[in-house]
């Protein structure tokens, strides 16, 4: 069952276009993974999907629904009621998004303050211990400020603070990307102990993929603002059929099986003022074919689980 459906969502900053026609779904319980390089569209993608899109960005078309309605076509005081009560983000970068002059407990308090007002004190303040109890820190750490704690404690507050009001969807944008790779492993680790007990669904984003197999029930690779193949994460890894997925699994070396040359991705993401014609992917692309640079391919499903935007998968579709 669906909790975020996602519908022709295109971006623009300016004349560029960041996010192209995009269609997304979220099933209750799942973790739904975006990959891509840097500059592929995964956070405009997420902060549009929230109506948070910084300006000069602007949202040119699409829906994005929730329990029946459309996240976009919101007033204002709506929004409020239905962010961080429903819908939560970890930000990227999070780990150095607490306020340096007040403490762990006042920021967390501040949560309670703006959205469940009329709750005790007491019971706010026995909330957040529970909070950092969570998230696996003591709750003596209520009164510590950030600079007295850990880059993983202080990613763990931000966590305990998306998941003060029990939300339904839990947003991570890069959400360990300044961590070293054994605190990563933790923080996944007990994110995802935390989404089996609680319930909640996440969309997890991040540009390295071995994270997102690892950790995700389906994963959407987006390339220039496209997303190229979409399927379930083992079904991915096992065998990527877009040649930018197959690039990017390729990039990362395997922790068991024989040893394999580790092959890059030559040259870089396009620039979005001048994005190739046809398929954005094939001056990078070795198997790239004449209808490549004539025509783009649309995602259009390859089987009962997948979905790829490749003329190699599908030639005699349409093209937008």
């Amino acid at each position: 069952m669906s909790v975020l459906e996602v519908r022709g969502l295109s971006v623009d900053y300016g004349t560029l276009r960041a996010v192209h026609d995009v269609d997304l779904t979220l099933e209750r319980g799942e973790v739904l993974g975006l990959a891509g390089e840097s500059g592929s569209g995964k956070s405009t993608l997420a902060y549009a999907m929230t109506r948070l899109l910084p300006p000069p960005g602007v949202i040119r078309s699409g829906t994005v629904r929730y329990k029946g309605f459309d996240l976009l076509s919101l007033a204002p005081e709506q929004l409020r009621t239905l962010r961080w009560n429903d819908i939560a983000i970890v930000f990227q970068g999070a780990m150095n998004a607490l306020n340096p002059v007040a403490s762990v407990a006042t920021q967390l308090l501040d949560v309670f303050r703006a959205h469940r007002p009329s709750m005790p004190r007491a019971a706010r303040l026995a909330r957040c211990r529970e909070l950092l109890h969570l998230v696996g820190i003591s709750p003596d750490r209520l009164d510590s400020y950030p600079h007295q704690l850990s880059g993983g404690m202080r990613q763990r507050v931000m966590i305990a603070m998306a998941l003060a009001l029990e939300p339904e969807i839990v947003i991570m944008d890069e959400p360990t990307t300044a961590l070293d790779v054994v605190m990563q492993r933790q923080i996944l680790e007990q994110m995802m102990e935390l989404r089996a007990a609680l319930g909640f669904s996440v969309v997890f984003i991040t540009h390295d993929i071995s994270l997102l197999v690892e950790f995700s029930d389906r994963i959407a690779i987006m390339y220039s603002g496209r997303v190229v193949e979409e399927a379930p994460a083992q079904s991915l890894y096992r065998a990527a059929r877009h040649p930018y997925a197959t690039g990017l699994l390729g990039s990362f070396p395997a922790l068991r099986g024989p040893r394999r040359p580790l092959r890059g991705i030559p040259g870089s993401p396009p620039d979005l003022r001048h994005v190739p014609s046809g398929c954005p992917f094939h001056p990078r692309c070795a198997s790239a074919m004449d209808v490549c640079t004539a025509r783009t391919p649309v995602l259009a499903p390859v089987d009962q689980h997948r979905s790829v935007a490749c003329w190699l998968e599908h030639e005699n579709r349409g093209a937008t």
